[in-house]
């Protein structure tokens, strides 16, 4: 049974991969800090996603660690699940911190917290899990990031308002995407993976909504996000390496369908063929073009 790891596990897209990846046979180790209901000021708990796997059949084993913290230590969280589920085939770096203060205005200990849980725990998690996997001639590592890495265009310069103040945020997400697509470089030919993922458009989850009100925005749905999760995660690393992809336009490219969470069956309205265009951040040629 290959084991996964997903950290910011106990709610939103961290949740719904587990469930995918455990539907698809992993035993899954969910990873974040909030073990209860009630232990958060936000819905979803670790607790509720692995009893969810585990009442559908599959396996999942809960561990809360603070990502946030200086006293982090990603070799004993490494090591407890690999004493519980084994060695690690699949690590999906989730977790992440967003806060929207402009860039003048962000307290030190906020841009602080960002990076210690947009980049040094996925860095820190991955150097624990790639040895292994480089000795073994195969896993994968896939990093969640956001549309905010991408550069502003200008001048003049036009920012969104659903990302306005999202210069830390974004940046952190810029260096993981370049940390990705160097790691890959450095480790193809190995049979390890390494690939970034973001959504073509909002997500609702809880964690995000406690942020902007993303309704009045075009939104995607989370089945989405954990099928291109494990496409990539199980793609060819000869070829499904170093990428940094959008949910939506890599699986319209691919011609992908898209499977509900649990697997059993294709989410009804949400097949590549139904894609509007504008959603999708790289829509590939269209009609006509090229």
């Amino acid at each position: 049974m290959p084991v996964a790891v997903v950290t910011g596990a106990s709610r939103g897209i961290g949740a719904a991969i587990a469930q995918r990846l455990a539907a698809e046979g992993c035993a899954v180790a969910c990873i974040a800090r909030t073990l209860s209901a009630g232990d958060s000021h936000l819905d979803g708990s670790l607790t509720g996603t692995v009893t969810r796997i585990n009442d559908a059949g599959g396996v999942a084993y809960p561990l809360v660690a603070d990502l946030s913290s200086v006293d982090f230590d990603p070799a004993a969280v490494i090591a407890e699940l690999q004493a519980e589920l084994g060695p690690v085939d699949y690590l999906v770096n989730n977790a992440a911190a967003a806060f929207y203060p402009g860039y003048v205005e962000m307290p030190r200990k906020r841009m602080e917290i960002s990076f210690r849980v947009n980049v040094m725990a996925p860095w820190l998690l991955a150097q624990q899990v790639l040895p292994a996997m480089v000795e073994r001639g195969s896993g994968s590592v896939l990093n969640l990031t956001s549309q905010t890495a991408v550069m502003p265009e200008g001048p003049p310069f036009t920012v969104a308002p659903q990302i306005k103040g999202a210069t830390a945020y974004g940046g952190s997400k810029a260096w993981l995407e370049r940390a990705t697509v160097g790691a890959a470089a450095e480790l193809y030919g190995t049979g390890v993976s390494l690939n970034c993922l973001s959504p073509d458009t909002s997500v609702i989850t809880e964690g995000s909504s406690a942020l902007v009100d993303l309704s009045k925005y075009p939104n995607e749905p989370l089945d989405a996000m954990a099928e291109s999760a494990w496409a990539l995660l199980t793609g060819d690393p000869a070829t499904y390496t170093g990428r940094i992809e959008y949910s939506l336009s890599f699986l319209k490219r691919e011609n992908r369908p898209v499977r509900t969470l649990d697997g059993s069956q294709l989410l009804d309205g949400w097949q590549p063929e139904d894609f509007p265009i504008d959603y999708l951040m790289d829509p590939g040629p269209q009609a006509g073009e090229g």
